[in-house]
């Protein structure tokens, strides 16, 4: 998948007028690539539309229009989006009531190790995490995690060959596991070179 650049992108004032229409296709486009892992764990999968949002609303808060301000924000966001035969996701642990939020983040560290993609037929493919900083420590993990799970050659091509694929996770502290559904699969299955 192609790196967004300068030209792939609205002016300001071009996303001003395209902001509610571009908006409401993203938000819906998302709803497939939202993945529930039981009830308090979420994968958000990234690609270069969600990142081309992610970017226009950057810059619109900001009101970042200067060629070196958009670069930056480029710099920032495009390693999101999948570029081989991987899958780039934010994982999310969430939890509503702020004490069990608390609790639970210190009883869930080194859950974005335990995460995992699978392909049917095919061992388990554990993420690369957090490769723009570190956000664990040895008391807590954070409840926001970017995840690259990458993915063989033979992993790639049985998923565009109707593989079924599952995400799940394996921590002493939480222990879910989910199949994909098919315009789940397929959207994915779209990000594989």
């Amino acid at each position: 998948m192609k790196a967004l650049t300068r030209e792939d992108l609205y002016s300001l004032e071009q996303y001003a007028e395209a902001r509610s229409e571009f908006r409401a296709k993203v938000i819906e486009y998302k709803k497939v690539r939202r993945v529930a892992v039981g009830p308090h764990a979420t994968l958000h999968f990234e690609d270069r539309l969600t990142m081309q949002y992610q970017v226009q609303e950057m810059l619109r808060i900001e009101k970042i229009f200067e060629a070196a301000g958009i670069n930056e924000e480029l710099e920032v966001y495009n390693p999101l989006i999948p570029d081989g035969r991987n899958w780039k996701a934010t994982f999310m642990m969430e939890y509503s009531d702020v004490e069990e939020r608390k609790a639970m983040l210190a009883k869930l560290v080194g859950v974005e190790q335990a995460l995992y993609m699978q392909v049917v037929g095919f061992e388990r493919v554990h993420p690369i995490a957090n490769e723009d900083l570190e956000r664990s420590t040895e008391e807590k993990t954070s409840s926001v995690h970017f995840v690259r799970f990458e993915l063989s050659d033979a992993m790639a091509e049985a998923a565009k060959g109707g593989a079924a694929i599952r995400a799940g996770i394996d921590h002493a502290a939480y222990r879910e596991e989910v199949a994909l559904n098919p315009a789940q699969r397929d959207s994915l299955v779209a990000d594989l070179d």
